[in-house]
């Protein structure tokens, strides 16, 4: 960087020293910048408004999140009747009503490899308060069509021109059905019911799966057929083996998809965990560390015996469950306790976040998912006592401490049944819907909610690495890619470099206490210390292997001392729903600070306040042009 010292230097200089910073500007035009800062951290914002109740929430590129809601009587119409979806933009904070034409009421939905999301299954065509319409083919008041087969479909834009489409229908029913996407970026699609309820029952079950694309009839499978009657949206997620891991009831199995074959595992301990009981879960984070070994956590539910689940006794005022379990399933066929959360908990979404924590947000301390029409009720909730304040979960941190309530905001809004939270780019989290009421309801104790928030955590307000180089493309294994690093980014210390991790993470689907197909996977790496305290990360491609991340888009982040960049979206794969190409993998330049760095834990004051300059200098231009730097001379 260009310093004065001299009131003799020319104009040429200045000019040299712009079209220095000209072209730093050109190529660093894709590199993610800072976000707005928050007005208070580990706390929540108001955003806006949803349009239709947040039942269903993906994030579609880098600026819209996609709403899902059932038939129900919003107030926003669309093409003469209520609209059922929306599209809500980061950016402008505006929502967009969309036409959601047969009733999602309960659906499951994720990403397919070429980033087109399904949502699938749902309810038949209802009237008001929920109750079955006249006709499943249309007509008053609500002019909606039955969903229960309906697969639709989703491009998501940034224009506002993208629309749901349908395509052919499933040739079974499915309410509460549960979707993953597998090795070749095709879709699983697994269990749910034909009518629905608070749970399933032997008269409507279909304890089957399919496969989006179609491979034919839907196959049997015997986990779903003996867990009644909570076998609704089982828990699923595809393993670094390639087997799929699959949680209902009290049962667990592997199930190999290319045999057909289920292999038990240890039975659930503590509680139920699939909904209603409506445990939080997640994949933990797949890194080099841990081999990319997968370890699955389950966390609160209800300790509801199999003949409890019935409508005939006092359900909201049952504690949820406060136990945490983990299980290794491609290592060991056993579950191993973890810290308990600090209080039972029933409904709270597990969120991963890009510093490798987990949050867990929303949900109650009592009852279960669901509503109803009993004299027990709370409203028709099944649920009470609201839990309004987060807690983070710390992978790393020592047994017995890695649960944290400290310095956690509290929201105003009960986040009862039918609530959702999805991982936002900028490394906050989005928090939308509450809705256990038949139709729309404001005066209700647990009103229909179309509030929207983001919760900030502890990293938001801090600088964030502005990282070079990021591709917009993933293979799975070729040739490593470099990432640069200045000294700001690395926060003025060099070895902060040695810490460094490039993390691609899926947001998945949320719905029901899920995010259906969230996963986050630490990519291989190595580093180069510059003399002037920059660095540059030499990183791998995905591991060589679709099952560990599937294709399809993700977020790609930096993380510097605990510090995420803003996510930058990329695609996953060949973006095509296909069998994948694996490459071998490229061995990466062996880590190194160059010795005059070596040791020197801090960069002087002066050599760090002249690189943020520069940093901040180019992230001003980015704004001005680099044309506007060249006008000065």
């Amino acid at each position: 960087m260009l310093v004065l010292t001299s009131s003799k230097q020319t104009v040429s200089e200045l000019a040299l020293c712009l079209l220095y910073a000209a072209g730093y500007v050109l190529a660093a035009r894709n590199a993610p910048g800072q976000p707005k800062q928050a007005m208070k951290i580990n706390a929540f914002e108001f955003i806006g408004n949803s349009i239709a109740s947040g039942q269903q929430v993906f994030l579609g590129t880098e600026d819209k999140v996609y709403i899902i809601d059932k038939t129900e009587n919003n107030p926003t119409q669309i093409n003469g009747h209520p609209a059922w979806a929306a599209e809500w933009s980061a950016s402008s904070k505006q929502t967009r009503p969309m036409d959601v034409t047969t009733n999602s009421f309960c659906a499951g939905g994720g990403v397919l490899g070429n980033g087109t999301w399904l949502n699938v299954g749902g309810n038949q065509a209802v009237t008001y308060g929920g109750n079955p319409a006249a006709s499943q083919l249309g007509g008053p008041p609500y002019n909606d069509l039955d969903g229960g087969q309906s697969i639709r479909m989703l491009n998501p834009c940034d224009g506002g021109d993208c629309n749901w489409f349908l395509v052919t229908p499933m040739t079974t029913r499915r309410w509460y059905p549960s979707l993953e996407t597998l090795q070749d970026g095709s879709m699983i699609i697994a269990g749910g019911c034909t009518y629905g309820g608070y749970v399933s029952d032997a008269g409507q079950t279909n304890p089957t799966y399919e496969f989006f694309p179609s491979r034919g009839q839907p196959i049997l499978s015997p986990i779903l057929q003996t867990t009644l009657p909570t076998n609704l949206y089982p828990l699923i997620w595809l393993l670094p083996s390639g087997k799929l891991f699959v949680q209902s009831g009290w049962k667990t199995v592997l199930l190999d998809m290319d045999q057909n074959k289920e292999t038990p595992l240890q039975d659930m301990p503590d509680a139920v965990r699939v909904y209603p009981a409506s445990a939080g879960s997640t994949m933990l984070p797949l890194t080099p560390d841990n081999n990319y070994t997968a370890s699955i956590m389950f966390c609160g539910g209800s300790n509801i015996r199999t003949e409890q689940w019935s409508q005939n006794w006092d359900i909201p005022h049952w504690p949820a469950s406060s136990s945490c379990v983990q299980i290794t399933p491609d290592q060991s066929p056993n579950y191993v306790e973890l810290d308990a959360l600090p209080e039972g908990r029933t409904m709270g979404n597990l969120i991963l976040l890009p510093d490798g924590r987990v949050l867990c947000l929303n949900g109650a301390k009592t009852g279960t998912a669901g509503y109803g029409n009993t004299t027990f009720n709370i409203g028709q909730s099944y649920a009470d006592q609201p839990h309004l304040t987060p807690l983070m979960y710390d992978p790393k941190a020592p047994a017995t401490k890695r649960w944290s309530l400290y310095g956690f905001s509290s929201s105003t809004i009960p986040r009862m049944y039918h609530s959702t939270a999805t991982l936002l780019p900028d490394g906050s989290v989005l928090v939308a819907g509450s809705n256990p009421n038949s139709d729309v309801n404001t005066t209700a104790p647990y009103p229909t909610e179309y509030r929207m928030e983001r919760f900030y955590p502890s990293y938001y307000n801090q600088r964030r690495p502005e990282p070079q180089g990021l591709p917009n493309q993933l293979s799975y294994g070729g040739s490593y890619f470099n990432v640069s690093l200045t000294l700001a980014d690395l926060f003025g210390n060099v070895d902060n470099i040695q810490t460094a991790k490039v993390v691609v993470m899926r947001t998945g689907f949320s719905t029901h206490t899920m995010n259906m197909g969230m996963r986050s996977v630490q990519l291989q790496s190595s580093f180069t210390g510059n003399g002037d305290g920059s660095a540059i990360l030499h990183v791998n491609q995905l591991p060589p292997n679709p099952a560990v991340m599937p294709p399809g888009p993700a977020l790609l982040f930096v993380v510097v001392d605990g510090i995420p960049s803003v996510g930058i979206q990329v695609m996953c794969g060949s973006g095509k729903i296909e069998k994948q190409s694996m490459m071998a993998v490229q061995n990466l330049p062996t880590s190194n600070i160059p010795s005059q760095q070596a040791g020197q834990k801090q960069i002087s004051g002066s050599s760090f306040l002249v690189h943020s300059a520069r940093d901040w200098l180019v992230f001003l231009m980015k704004y001005v042009g680099a044309a506007s730097a060249i006008l000065l001379f």
